[in-house]
């Protein structure tokens, strides 16, 4: 079954090696404010009801001081995307997301005046008034955290808000005139049948959203979700029962016109996220902030790139960039020979593209059969995965609903 992260993902907080390199960056700034965590959520996060000004600008000014920092890795890179999440971004004012917006295009020029600058937005009323203001500091697509529209649900994820101020939320985002808006939401939850998938996803679609993200809650090590089933006082969906919440989810998009192009992204035509889509292409991203993941282009000793993570404690980011010190406390790491080829297949495979064998042979001199020919003939026979006469590779409907089964047999 899969088991995608519960909020979109991968959001610059799991980066992954670099394939064939397109020359470009995306950027990911983390903003780790939120005025509730919820209770399934294992991100790099702080409570902060009210975010101070003075809070505010400090944070701001180390990503500034961090960009500045480590823009020298990715010189000469082209601006591909620029995503800001969290945490919850739409507590910074749209001054603030001004300067950052600012501060990235002008560190990696674009060429594009129609870049794709998503910010992610919970349904709360100070945060809907900011939205106009959000349009005017650059931001050209928001992702809304929907999660259900059914107050139980909600109740029982430990959001902060209930469905009529998504509602209105959403409304807002046409009349500030936002024709990109992604939907998040959240299925395989507590106490929630199939019928209430399909409501949810019905209601969505109403609302003619240009993209849609739906996953299933995943229970996290160390969260109070995960004490809290431990103690027998929460109990997920079974197994048939999720895998029929998500077959809902994917007939119920289809039918509203929106395509599923990864495992959990669903799109209208031409509105596929630019962002998400480096992660499973192992695109460079350079990540900012607290807890912010970076994916570093190739270089001599790193032919398939490296990762690198920032500091999860707020303390520590913001003593580490206004001491002039890189903000990442550990060296990066550094995927080799054995282990890059595994993770190429299972992104790729999530991804309704899949695996492509003449450019995986570019990269890695041999093509998947060569190095998984016992675990493809496996999921072969197994109606989990389809392989054409050229050795392209793509996941059934079987094995969209089965991929984590899919992925071990790669890593």
């Amino acid at each position: 079954m899969n088991k995608s992260k519960n909020v979109p993902a991968p959001r610059g907080l799991g980066g992954y090696a670099v394939a064939m390199d397109d020359g470009r960056v995306g950027v990911y700034v983390h903003v780790p404010f939120c005025e509730r965590i919820c209770p399934y959520c294992d991100f790099a996060v702080v409570a902060a009801r009210r975010l101070a000004p003075e809070s505010e600008a400090r944070y701001v000014a180390a990503l500034l001081g961090e960009l500045a920092q480590r823009q020298a890795l990715f010189a000469g890179r082209r601006l591909a995307s620029l995503y800001l999440g969290g945490g919850t971004p739409a507590l910074l004012t749209p001054e603030s997301v001004a300067r950052i917006v600012g501060a990235v295009r002008a560190a990696f020029a674009s060429g594009e005046d129609a870049l794709e600058v998503t910010l992610e937005v919970n349904p709360s009323s100070v945060e809907r008034a900011r939205l106009p203001g959000f349009r005017a500091a650059g931001v050209s697509r928001l992702s809304l955290g929907v999660q259900s529209f059914d107050d139980r649900t909600l109740k029982v994820l430990g959001r902060a808000h209930r469905a009529d101020e998504s509602r209105a939320a959403l409304a807002a985002t046409r009349e500030a005139g936002f024709e990109n808006v992604s939907v998040d939401l959240l299925f395989g939850v507590p106490g929630q049948g199939v019928a209430d998938v399909d409501r949810d996803v019905a209601e969505a679609a109403g609302f003619a959203p240009a993209h849609v993200s739906a996953y299933e809650l995943t229970v996290e090590e160390g969260t109070p979700y995960a004490t809290g089933t431990a103690r027998g006082q929460l109990a997920k969906p079974g197994e048939d029962e999720t895998l029929a919440m998500m077959e809902a989810v994917r007939a119920g998009l289809a039918a509203a016109g929106l395509e599923p192009y990864e495992i959990s992204s669903y799109a209208r035509p031409g509105f596929e996220s630019v962002h998400n889509r480096r992660y499973w292409e192992r695109r460079a991203v350079l990540g900012l902030g607290m807890g912010a993941w970076s994916c570093e282009p190739a270089r001599p000793g790193a032919a398939f790139g490296a990762r690198r993570a920032n500091p999860r404690s707020l303390a520590a980011y913001l003593e580490r960039v206004e001491a002039g010190r890189p903000a990442a406390e550990t060296p990066a790491e550094v995927l080799d020979a054995a282990t890059a080829p595994g993770e190429a297949a299972f992104l790729a495979l999530r991804t309704r593209r899949g695996l492509d064998a003449a450019g995986f042979a570019a990269e890695f001199g041999r093509v998947p059969r060569e190095l998984y020919g016992a675990a493809i003939d496996e999921l072969r026979a197994g109606g989990l995965l389809e392989e054409n006469a050229v050795g392209d590779l793509r996941l059934t409907p079987q094995g969209r609903r089965l991929s984590d089964t899919v992925f071990e047999r790669f890593v």
